[in-house]
């Protein structure tokens, strides 16, 4: 084993013995419909764990469960069966929320307040001494980039703006793990940027991240574990790099000028396809693809390009959550 192959083990082995900051064993959510009773399970029994300081991504198409049990970790829903623990106190526990900053999906910010005044009745809620408060909030607001709209009717304030509110809002008490639910809603790219860059900040500063989103190149560049649900139920869940390593890998090649003789054979045992003049095709090992570029070259075909592939996120999302 080589000596960066042995570092990556290592650095392997210590993130997987990080201490568990959350821990959900086979919770479960069953609605009833107004007027008809009718049961609705929400969420299945699902099992999961967060460990400190990663940034942990938690997928599924809508309806799949990811708010309704959001709200049951969160203390704002209880939970059918099963139970949690968040920062080793059983959810629902004030004990629990103390130390955790919370962006709901569709954050309410009091209208008739600024979003100063607002990040500032927060903090007092969470115990935020009165004599770091009012720098406090004006450095959150800043940091989340509503600065210059701080003293602003929230009224006034347009959906992205009031997604930065509650943003700030989540970071006023300086908390060590942070819940979100869909924090890049209704921003645009440049606020998306922002809030992956301050994602990062906070587990540099060795925060835990626990985040809910559509967004799926955004927990592709941020994540460490992913969770995905479907109907309720866990279909995924793992750290990030082994998922993606499970899925197709190889490489896909381009080439042009090729003979007939070469495009009849490519076309039969490795099923490529006309692109313009040129043609492309896919080989899944690297001795493959060593042996077949060496029979190209020397038909004097030009190769155009080898791209490696593989795995994606989206791919493993449309191939196990819908």
């Amino acid at each position: 084993m080589t000596e960066p192959e042995k570092t990556a083990n290592t650095a392997k082995t210590k993130k997987t013995e990080r201490e568990v900051v959350l821990s959900v064993d086979r919770i479960a959510k069953t609605f009833r419909k107004p007027f008809t009773g009718r049961k609705v399970e929400a969420v299945r029994g699902i099992s999961f764990e967060v460990h400190r300081g990663e940034i942990f991504g938690f997928l599924g198409p809508n309806g799949s469960g990811k708010t309704t049990t959001i709200k049951m970790l969160t203390g704002l829903i209880s939970a059918t069966s099963g139970s949690a623990k968040l920062m080793g106190h059983a959810v629902p526990s004030p004990l629990a929320m103390k130390n955790v900053g919370f962006l709901p999906e569709n954050p309410y910010v009091y209208p008739y307040l600024t979003p100063r005044e607002f990040v500032e009745l927060c903090g007092q809620l969470s115990s935020v001494p009165s004599r770091v408060l009012h720098k406090r909030a004006e450095a959150v607001l800043e940091r989340v980039g509503i600065g210059y709209a701080m003293d602003r009717p929230v009224r006034a304030l347009s959906k992205g703006m009031l997604q930065r509110t509650g943003l700030a809002a989540a970071l006023i008490h300086d908390p060590d793990m942070l819940i979100l639910d869909e924090p890049m809603s209704g921003l645009d790219p440049v606020g998306r940027k922002e809030v992956r860059d301050l994602i990062v900040e906070e587990q540099k500063a060795g925060r835990t991240v626990f985040f809910s989103t559509h967004i799926l190149n955004d927990v592709e560049t941020l994540c460490d574990r992913v969770c995905i649900l479907k109907r309720g139920e866990v279909v995924v869940s793992g750290l990030l790099h082994d998922l993606l390593a499970e899925g197709e890998q190889g490489s896909e090649i381009t080439i042009d000028d090729a003979s007939d003789a070469l495009r009849e054979e490519l076309v039969t045992k490795h099923a490529a396809r006309a692109v313009g003049k040129s043609l492309t095709f896919a080989l899944k090992s690297d001795v493959e693809v060593q042996e077949v570029l060496k029979k190209i070259l020397a038909s004097g075909a030009r190769v155009d390009t080898v791209m490696p592939k593989r795995g994606t996120l989206e791919d493993l999302f449309v191939r196990r959550a819908i």
